[in-house]
């Protein structure tokens, strides 16, 4: 049984409306004179690359881009995003764009510091040390990546998601300006929005640090009081504004109360870990390409209605959470109203509820079952205990 928890975030948080506006400054506080960008061509396309390029021309800091992220990047796009990088004589590197972008740059801090393939650093702990300056820029509101230690990397070798996940990778600064979300498309909002959920609740409902079984240190050691404080705020401020985050896509206060839960929900989850509905969702999402938000929300309520007889209180509290009236039923009739809670939740903005909805075939099922074992860094942290079976179960139900 363990005594003691700790708790790591990015080093510095920098929140607000058009924040993006003093990069350049920033940079200089650094004492940076040049920065590696690491983006996609959409965020090129949509003018926030050169919002961001203005503020550090501004200042007289230069930079190189590399715009050629692509969604749930490979470890050939690190490769390739290094041999750009390496020839750049970058003191620093800035992320962004969604999770994409900011963990092709973590992979890429760790490889323009330390040399090597990707796959040397899969795992936790493998980072040598501290990594070049990191400065993550989230243009989305779901994946917390950057507060968080991991990078994910899709290994087509292995047709599985892996990641590098370290505290050394978690980002020097975290620059989040929810006014770079407005423009977000609505399916992209509402699966990064999922995400955000999803860390929470995974990150509210984890086995008590207490009770990991985990040699040594752990990266995602189960919930304590901090991780339970950030997460239940998390949970409100994402359900109480995805809808219209969604369908007023210019809600100012909306897409402020999104980013400010998607990073909240990434201080919990990246301490107290993730569960099931993250490990399952590795290797379907190796098989589907789908987007992880989408995978992770489509899984949640499976995952929760499996997990709750071991953890009543907690699934009643997100019930209350989410809005629910829990007065009169006893403890389970109330911790399901959690699970209704998510469904109509995915049902209101518009995600495939079902893996037949993306393509999977059944017949794949006790294959990804099977797989979803070896993630077992994040099955460890689900508070009920899996096998193979039970996982099939859940992924039969989500079909």
């Amino acid at each position: 049984m363990r005594n003691v928890w700790n708790f790591s975030t990015a080093g510095k948080i920098i929140f607000g409306n058009d924040a993006v506006q003093g990069l350049g400054k920033l940079m200089q506080s650094l004492s940076e004179k040049t920065a590696l960008v690491v983006t996609d061509p959409g965020i090129k396309a949509a003018g926030i690359l050169e919002t961001a390029l203005s503020s550090l021309k501004q200042e007289g800091v230069s930079y190189a881009v590399y715009d050629q992220c692509e969604p749930e990047p490979r470890v050939e796009k690190a490769v390739e995003a290094y041999d750009f990088a390496k020839n750049q004589n970058c003191g620093a590197i800035i992320g962004l764009g969604g999770g994409s972008s900011i963990d092709l740059a973590k992979a890429v801090a760790v490889l323009l510091t330390y040399g090597g393939s990707p796959k040397d650093y899969f795992g936790e702990f493998k980072v040598p040390g501290p990594v070049l300056p990191l400065v993550a820029i989230p243009t989305t509101s779901g994946t917390g990546t950057e507060v968080t230690p991991a990078a994910v990397l899709t290994d087509l070798q292995a047709n599985l998601k892996i990641g590098i996940s370290d505290n050394y990778i978690r980002p020097m600064i975290a620059l989040v300006d929810p006014m770079l979300t407005v423009k977000m498309p609505p399916a992209v909002t509402a699966s990064t929005g999922i995400d955000a959920l999803t860390h929470a609740i995974e990150a509210y409902t984890a086995i008590g640090f207490e009770y990991l079984l985990a040699e040594g240190e752990a990266l995602y050691q189960g919930t304590n009081d901090l991780t339970d404080a950030l997460a239940e705020k998390a949970i409100k401020l994402v359900s109480d504004n995805l809808r219209l985050a969604v369908d007023q896509g210019q809600n100012v206060k909306a897409r402020y109360n999104m980013a400010l839960g998607s990073v909240l929900a990434g201080m919990a989850f990246s301490n107290a870990g993730v569960g099931a509905a993250h490990a399952i969702a590795y290797p379907v999402g190796a098989a589907t390409h789908a987007p992880h938000g989408v995978l992770c929300g489509l899984l949640l309520p499976h995952v929760m209605e499996y997990n709750v007889p071991v953890a009543l209180d907690r699934f009643v509290k997100v019930a209350e959470l989410m809005g629910e009236n829990v007065r009169g039923l006893n403890q389970f009739e109330a911790a399901m109203l959690s699970v209704k809670a998510v469904k109509r939740l995915i049902r209101d903005v518009k995600i495939t509820a079902t893996l037949r909805g993306l393509g999977v075939n059944e017949a794949q099922l006790p294959d990804m079952a099977e797989k979803t074992l070896e993630v077992g860094r994040l099955l460890r942290n689900n508070p009920r205990r899996l096998t193979a079976a039970d996982i099939e179960g859940i992924l039969r139900n989500a079909y």
